[in-house]
C-alpha cells in the first residue's frame, strides 16, 4: 500500500499549504479506506463466485461491455502510468545514492541509472504469477516502512532550516493555482493500492463459513494503519523542516546523515522493483490475453519473452524521455488515480447494492464521486503543465 508517492507528500503539503494540505491528506486517507473497503466486500457478493479483476467486477455493475470500456483503459492508464514513475524514481534514487556514496566521482547522466533499474526488470518479469514475487513484494514493504522512517527522522534530526518559509511560491495568482492543483494529484498517487485489490484477494481461499473478505479486511486496515504512520510524519515533518524549499522527493532534499541517506536511496530502489513487478502482473495478463483469445496467438514462451521485454523497454523509454517525477505524480494522480481509487468504487456499490436515498451510504458515495470527480477533473492541469514548464529547460537524455 505505501507507494513511492509518499516521497512527493512534503513537496504536496508546500504547493497545498498548512490548512489544506493536512485536509486533503486526512480525507483521502479516510475516503481511500472506504473505497478499498467496499471493493473487499464485492469481491465475493455473489454466491459462488469471485470478481478476481477489476474488470470483472465493473462487468458485473455495468454490464459485458460498457463495465470493460469503462474499467480496463483506466486500470491500464494507472498501472502503466505507476510502472513509468517507479522507473523514473528507481533511476533517480540510484542517482542519489551513486552521489551521496562517492561524491567526487565522476558525474553519470540519470538516462543511464534508469537503464540500469530497468534492466532488472528484464529478469523479473519472466516470473508466473503473484504468489511468485511473495518474496520480493515482502521485501518492497519492508523497504517502504524503512525508507519512510528513514525521511521523517532524518528531516527531524536536521532540525528546521534557517530561511524556511511556509507562504507560496508562487509568483502570480494562476501559478499558485496551477501547483495547488498538482499537489492534490501529488496526493491522489499516493493511495493507489485500489487497482490490484482484488487481484491480491484472490490468492485467499475462501469457503462459504470463512470468506476471504475476513482475512483480507484484517490486511487491508492493518495496512492502513501503516499507511497513516508513513505518510503523515513524512508529509507533516517533511514540510515543517524544509517548509517550500523541500523538494519533490524528500530524499534528494536529504544529504546527512550520509550512510543513512544512502541506504534510504536504496530501499526506494528494492521497494520499486517490488512494486513495479504488482502493477505491471496485471498488464502482462491482460496483454497475453488479447493476444491469445483475440488475435489467435499460439500461448508459447516466446510471446511472454516478446511481450513482457517490450513492456519493460517502452516504460523505460518513457521514463528517460520524461523524467519528471513531481509532475508525472501530479498528472497520473489526477488522471488516472482519482477514477479508479476514489470514486469508480463508490459508483458500482450505487449500482450494485441501490441504498436507501438520501441514507448514509447514499450521502457518503455521493461526497466520494464528487471529491474524486474533482481531483480527476483538475489536478492532471496541474501536473501537465508541471511537466511542459520542466521540459522546456531539460535536454533530453541527459
Amino acid at each position: 500500500m505505501v507507494g513511492a508517492g509518499v516521497l512527493s507528500l512534503p513537496y504536496a503539503m508546500s504547493e497545498l499549504g498548512w490548512g489544506p494540505g493536512v485536509t486533503v491528506l486526512v480525507l483521502s486517507w479516510i475516503i481511500t479506506l472506504y473505497t478499498l473497503w467496499q471493493m473487499v466486500e464485492m469481491h465475493e457478493m455473489v454466491p459462488g463466485k469471485r470478481f478476481d479483476r477489476y474488470h470483472e467486477l465493473g462487468q458485473y455493475a455495468f454490464g459485458e461491455k460498457l463495465g470493460l470500456y469503462i474499467v480496463v483503459p483506466q486500470q491500464l492508464v494507472v498501472e502503466i502510468g505507476v510502472n513509468i514513475v517507479y522507473m523514473v524514481t528507481g533511476g533517480k534514487s540510484l542517482q542519489k545514492f551513486h552521489y551521496t556514496v562517492c561524491d567526487s566521482c565522476k558525474k553519470i547522466k540519470l538516462t543511464f541509472f534508469i537503464m540500469i533499474f530497468a534492466s532488472v526488470h528484464f529478469v523479473l518479469s519472466h516470473l508466473p504469477n503473484f504468489n511468485s514475487i511473495s518474496g520480493v513484494s515482502l521485501a518492497a514493504a519492508v523497504m517502504s516502512l524503512s525508507y519512510s522512517t528513514i525521511a521523517w527522522t532524518a528531516s527531524a534530526y536536521k532540525g528546521v532550516q534557517e530561511d524556511v518559509q511556509y507562504g507560496y511560491t508562487a509568483k502570480s495568482t494562476s501559478e499558485g493555482v496551477f501547483n495547488f492543483l498538482s499537489g492534490l494529484g501529488d496526493v491522489a498517487f499516493a493511495y493507489a493500492g485500489h487497482n490490484v485489490v482484488l487481484e491480491i484477494q484472490a490468492t485467499i481461499p475462501s469457503t462459504p463459513e470463512i470468506p476471504s473478505k475476513g482475512p483480507m479486511w484484517k490486511g487491508v486496515f492493518f495496512a492502513y494503519i501503516v499507511v497513516a504512520l508513513c505518510y503523515f510524519p513524512v508529509a507533516l515533518v517533511g514540510y515543517w523542516m524544509f517548509g517550500n524549499g523541500v523538494q519533490d522527493n524528500i530524499l534528494i532534499s536529504l544529504e546527512k546523515p550520509k550512510w543513512l541517506i544512502a541506504m534510504a536511496n536504496m530501499f526506494v530502489v528494492i521497494h520499486v522493483i517490488g512494486s513495479y513487478q504488482i502493477y505491471a502482473m496485471p498488464v502482462f495478463d491482460m496483454i497475453e490475453t488479447v493476444l491469445v483469445k483475440k488475435l489467435n496467438f499460439k500461448p508459447s514462451r516466446m510471446l511472454r519473452f516478446i511481450v513482457r521485454n517490450t513492456y519493460v523497454a517502452l516504460t523505460m523509454f518513457v521514463g528517460i524521455i520524461f523524467p519528471f517525477f513531481g509532475g508525472l505524480l501530479g498528472f497520473f494522480g489526477g488522471f488516472a488515480f482519482a477514477p479508479t481509487t476514489y470514486f469508480l468504487p463508490c459508483v458500482m456499490w450505487l449500482s450494485i447494492y441501490k441504498p436507501k436515498r438520501f441514507g448514509l451510504s447514499w450521502w457518503s458515495n455521493w461526497i466520494c464521486i464528487v471529491f474524486g470527480l474533482f481531483l480527476m477533473i483538475l489536478s492532471p492541469i496541474g501536473g501537465l503543465r508541471s511537466i511542459i514548464i520542466s521540459a522546456k529547460s531539460y535536454k533530453f537524455f541527459s
